[in-house]
């Protein structure tokens, strides 16, 4: 099946790129609400479904044993920029778990976030494991590992050691969330591995926006992972920062929105969110795995649609859904835009 145009970047008032892809929209009972595209597809969510992840950091208990805050629960759930609090959070969580940067096994890259990465190279710096946009899901894990092994009489650094394998049982506590919120056997779905060396799997994005419509609402997840994704999503509107960073789109809606939206980027072009007002999840995937443009354009125009809004709040996600291109000397040059086929396939207004 071919995927619809969602969103076009516009240049000389015609279309000049085209961005297909897929969206699913389902309540948390599994009705869907509304798709666009293959939605039924297996593609990997990648660092989209963090939150999934982060699910037995809290269930398990390791957050509350190692007292960790909504800045470091918000950071569990995270793809942030490298910036300074975010370096310092992921290193705080690992401390508490009597560790450090050593044990994280995600690799170093330099940060995401302009600022951070220039103020690395002019002290004549390396990055760390700790500047890796997954440290802080990493460093969750690594404290849901240190836990296991006091239950165990184990010594912690020995016992999480390869945390990222399957086999791991950490790792093994990680895969059967992502079973029990998204309903796939992941014992039958394609497996790869993730830019941060977990494995990662392929689940069809009508699973994936079932999944954040349970954690939106706690329904259809069992009392522990209810309890957790109600905790992880109050963390996160309550530290929007820590999940994405300066100027990120997730940062930014979840400061203006709280509570109503929890949204999360993945890699090539996947976006996840849980609308618990609504009772919705909603999965995107561009097709040409385009995240910083077209991913956000759609889910921005999701939003919109689905969530009431003050006239301020309106306004920034119109931002996010009709952007305006600009060159390097900041003359005006085009634009991206949900396509027609998107808008008119989203609820306005009364059709809420």
């Amino acid at each position: 099946m071919s995927n619809p145009d969602l969103v076009h970047a516009m240049r000389g008032g015609i279309v000049e790129s085209f961005h297909r892809g897929a969206l699913a929209i389902v309540d948390a009972d599994g009705a869907v609400v509304q798709t666009l595209g293959d939605v039924e597809r297996p593609i990997f969510p990648r660092s989209a479904c963090k939150v999934l992840q982060a699910l037995p950091l809290v269930a398990g208990g390791a957050a509350e044993a190692f007292g960790l805050t909504d800045d470091e629960l918000a950071l569990a759930c995270a793809s942030h920029g490298g910036e300074p609090r975010h370096v310092a959070t992921a290193a705080a969580m690992l401390a508490k778990a009597g560790l450090d940067e050593s044990a994280l096994e995600c690799g170093a890259h330099w940060p995401g976030f302009d600022g951070a990465l220039k103020a690395l190279a002019r002290e004549g710096r390396e990055p760390g494991a700790l500047h890796n946009n997954c440290s802080g899901k990493h460093a969750g894990f690594v404290c849901v590992g240190c836990l296991m092994a006091r239950a165990q009489g184990r010594e912690p650094r020995e016992f999480v050691r390869g945390y990222v394998r399957p086999e791991h049982p950490v790792m093994r506590e990680i895969g059967a969330a992502l079973q029990a919120t998204t309903g796939v056997d992941l014992s039958r779905a394609p497996k790869g591995t993730d830019g941060c060396s977990i494995p990662t799997y392929g689940i069809p994005l009508r699973s994936l926006a079932l999944a954040f419509a349970r954690v939106g609402t706690g329904r259809g997840l069992g009392a522990g992972h209810a309890r957790a994704a109600q905790r992880l999503r109050l963390a996160v509107a309550r530290s929007p920062y820590f999940v994405g960073g300066s100027g990120r789109f997730d940062t930014r809606v979840m400061e203006r929105l709280g509570e109503r939206v929890f949204c999360k980027v993945g890699a090539e072009g996947v976006y996840c969110a849980a609308l618990p007002g609504q009772g919705l999840g909603v999965a995107v995937k561009i097709d040409d795995g385009n995240n910083a443009r077209a991913a956000e354009v759609v889910m921005a125009a999701a939003i919109e649609a689905w969530v009431a809004l003050g006239d301020d709040e309106r306004t920034l996600l119109r931002s996010l859904a009709e952007v305006t291109l600009r060159n390097w000397n900041g003359l005006e040059v085009g634009a991206l835009r949900a396509s027609p086929a998107l808008r008119e396939a989203l609820p306005v207004g009364a059709d809420r």
